[in-house]
């Protein structure tokens, strides 16, 4: 396609990187788990993975690991409505690099979506990127030197010692599974991530896709928890 500014373009952008770091910044002084480069990474390879596994054409799954990699600018100016901020702040800055307009907006309407309190999946881009950013639990959220056993985000991302999404696109189900161990409970990762993953629940019907939450090899958002058995021939593994 002509005028397609790459995901490698992207990363490289200076004023995109200072934007990440002034955010990821921001947030460690409030107090919250990491939001730099390895956060943003994650995602945009997690959002644009599901979307190739489902079949989407490469420039939609190259969008959306572009919409993952510069989700949270936002945060440089407020923790409150970051996605809306976010969204506001890239606009000039994609328009800059040279990307056309009819590329740009499926983008900021991702960015714009993907906070669990006003949004909702309006895209497939968006649906990718709610679920790859929902899915980032994990012990290496916390920030190094400053893990607090008294804040439950730390207890809960340090008890996950490994996270994982699988995509089985010929029975259309989309997994989200981790590994805790006793550091926390499957109790408080749900009082933090029970919107979060209500959230994924509805990006995944977006796609057309069953979701399933499964916490030490048992699923927990079914009607009668099971044992869940996994074969590598079954889905594919993204993370």
């Amino acid at each position: 396609m002509e005028n397609s500014v790459s995901l490698k373009e992207i990363r490289a952008n200076e004023k995109i990187r200072i934007l990440i770091d002034s955010a990821n910044q921001v947030l460690e002084r409030i107090g919250y788990t990491e939001h730099g480069t390895r956060h943003v990474g994650y995602v945009s390879r997690a959002a644009a993975s599901i979307l190739e596994r489902l079949g989407y054409p490469q420039r939609t799954v190259e969008l959306a690991a572009i919409a993952g990699w510069i989700h949270d600018v936002g945060n440089a100016i407020n923790r409150k409505n970051h996605g809306m901020t976010g969204a506001l702040l890239m606009l000039p800055v994609l328009q800059e690099i040279g990307m056309r307009m009819d590329e740009i907006a499926p983008i900021l309407s991702a960015i714009g979506n993907h906070e669990e309190e006003t949004g909702v999946p309006v895209s497939e881009i968006s649906a990718a990127l709610i679920i790859a950013d929902k899915s980032d639990a994990n012990r290496t959220r916390v920030r190094k030197g400053k893990y607090d056993p008294y804040d439950i985000h730390d207890r809960v991302n340090y008890a996950i010692k490994k996270n994982w999404i699988e995509v089985n696109a010929a029975k259309k189900m989309i997994r989200f599974g981790i590994q805790m161990d006793s550091t926390s409970s499957v109790m408080e990762f749900m009082q933090i991530y029970l919107t979060r993953m209500r959230m994924c629940e509805k990006a995944a019907a977006f796609l057309g896709c069953s979701f399933e939450i499964v916490i030490n090899d048992t699923a927990i958002n079914n009607q009668s928890p099971r044992i869940v058995e996994t074969t590598e021939n079954q889905s594919d593994v993204i993370m």
